[in-house]
């Protein structure tokens, strides 16, 4: 068996989600959110994506953890701030000496419905299913990160 913790990277808002992966079976852990206020300076929103993320890694001792990658964004700034985010929390990830996977929304997206342009919707069904859940998790980016967790798994069984 196989822990990963998937992790969607954000500045405000950061999913997580934490499977356990034997073979095919796929098994949720725990899902949810770090949130930082947006009035925050950005290096406290930052310190505290670190600490909660540690705090996770050492609660839930996972072997892998699977981030999604920045996709390019319109938007400059927002782009640096999640690619500052990203840097903490794999710093977070390489302290705890874990093995780290990236992968891109498209391969996400491949991974889980076999077609590079599903939308949420059916990214988050899926992430349904596959775990065996009664509803799809909530916020989003706890679906998402469970996604990456998904993802993950799939190339490692």
């Amino acid at each position: 068996m196989r822990r990963i913790l998937g992790i969607d990277p954000g500045t405000g808002i950061v999913g997580f989600g934490c499977i356990d992966a034997d073979g095919k079976v796929l098994n949720l852990v725990d899902a949810g959110v770090i949130r930082t206020p947006a009035h925050q300076a950005a290096e406290l929103r930052l310190r505290t994506i670190h600490d909660e993320i540690s705090r996770l890694i050492k609660e839930y001792k996972p072997e892998w953890v699977s981030i999604e990658k920045l996709f390019f964004a319109r938007n400059v700034t927002t782009a640096m701030s999640v690619s500052q985010s990203r840097g903490v929390l794999l710093l977070a990830a390489s302290q705890a000496e874990l093995k780290i996977a990236e992968y891109t929304p498209l391969q996400i997206k491949m991974a889980l419905t076999g077609y590079g342009r599903a939308d949420k919707k059916q990214i988050q069904e899926m992430v349904r299913i596959l775990l065996k859940l009664k509803q799809i998790p909530k916020p989003d980016d706890a679906a998402d990160a469970l996604a990456a967790a998904i993802t993950h798994a799939q190339f490692i069984t």
